[in-house]
């Protein structure tokens, strides 16, 4: 039984808090927020305690933190995580500097706690098959990538002020998809952004569509393509090219109902949003970090995945802003 203290009582820490109490080898011991009413209520929820970060990680019955508090406390909190010996779940991003990350991965090696960072994705069932069958062999060599991402609206405009940018904040999901799916790190990247949905998020000199090519030293191909608008639904796709075949997943919906008529054939539009779509690749994640508690694995996402994508994040903010294909040291 691992005991966990938990920061963040937020909407992404009160999945993460969920999925921790439904586990039968893990227990919610401390919750701890900035806003102590929140820590409080979702910490009585689970049987837990909400307490301060020292009283968190001074006590040593825990075994490991989730950090899901706000970006810019994600660095911090590892570090002090790691200093404390608490294996470490981190929400992306790790931070929205390369150098900050940089300096946090080295306190995170040199105390040899395990980290995980929360691509929480690569844990989706079907985006997982897909992932495997690819590494099987059953479309061949792989020659293209395709991830479509795309919100159903943006988010608030205080948000996007602390967010990183749409690359850091959005797209970096879709680059840790890309590499994962690749098996090869991209060696350029070209980016290209607009501000087409919301004019205030121009104002801030931020993007809400973007498109991003990225090929490999051997010639591997992956394109995305972002928009912080999909009237229809979340839109989350993602299509692989062999030289055997095609393999694809596509969107989830509320039923497999489809209705056909003289007007033309009808189904449910895409799942909301992120907490619908991803509830079941949340709930794997964490259970596969605390699995690798016990059986000695590191996690299959762990610090040099979190530091790449913000890699790519930074090339193609690079690229975008120069409009030249951006070169990624290997």
């Amino acid at each position: 039984m691992v005991e966990f203290a938990q920061f963040g009582a937020g909407r992404i820490g009160q999945i993460h808090a969920g999925n921790l109490a439904r586990s039968d080898s893990a227990k919610l011991r401390y919750v701890v927020d900035v806003d102590p009413k929140s820590a409080k209520k979702l910490a009585e929820k689970y049987g837990a305690k909400a307490v301060d970060r020292d009283t968190a990680l001074g006590d040593p019955k825990v075994g490991a933190v989730v950090i899901a508090s706000s970006t810019d406390t994600h660095a911090d909190l590892a570090i002090a995580a790691a200093k404390a010996g608490k294996a470490i779940f981190c929400e992306k991003p790790i931070d929205l500097s390369l150098k900050r990350v940089d300096a946090c991965l080295k306190v995170v090696a040199a105390a040899g706690v395990k980290m995980l960072v929360g691509f929480n994705r690569r844990f989706d069932p079907s985006f997982k098959s897909l992932h495997d069958r690819l590494r099987d062999g059953e479309i061949g060599a792989l020659e293209q990538v395709i991830v479509t991402s795309r919100d159903p609206s943006p988010p608030p405009l205080e948000y996007v002020k602390v967010s990183g940018g749409q690359f850091r904040d959005m797209t970096i999901h879709d680059f840790d998809m890309a590499r994962w799916l690749l098996g090869e790190e991209p060696a350029e990247v070209f980016a290209a952004g607009s501000c087409m949905v919301d004019p205030d998020i121009g104002s801030l000199g931020d993007t809400d569509s973007v498109m991003v090519v990225m090929r490999t030293a051997s010639g591997k191909l992956a394109h995305i393509n972002n928009s912080r608008r999909a009237i229809y639904g979340y839109d989350q796709r993602v299509e692989v090219l062999g030289s055997k075949g095609m393999l694809r997943a596509g969107n989830r919906t509320p039923t497999t109902v489809e209705r056909a008529g003289i007007d033309g054939v009808a189904r449910d539009k895409p799942l909301h949003f992120f907490l619908e779509r991803y509830a079941e690749a949340y709930a794997a994640e964490m259970a596969h970090f605390i699995a690798a508690l016990g059986n000695g694995v590191p996690p299959s996402v762990g610090p040099k995945d979190g530091r790449q994508a913000l890699v790519l994040a930074e090339a193609a903010l690079k690229s975008m802003k120069t409009g030249a294909v951006v070169k990624i040291p290997q």
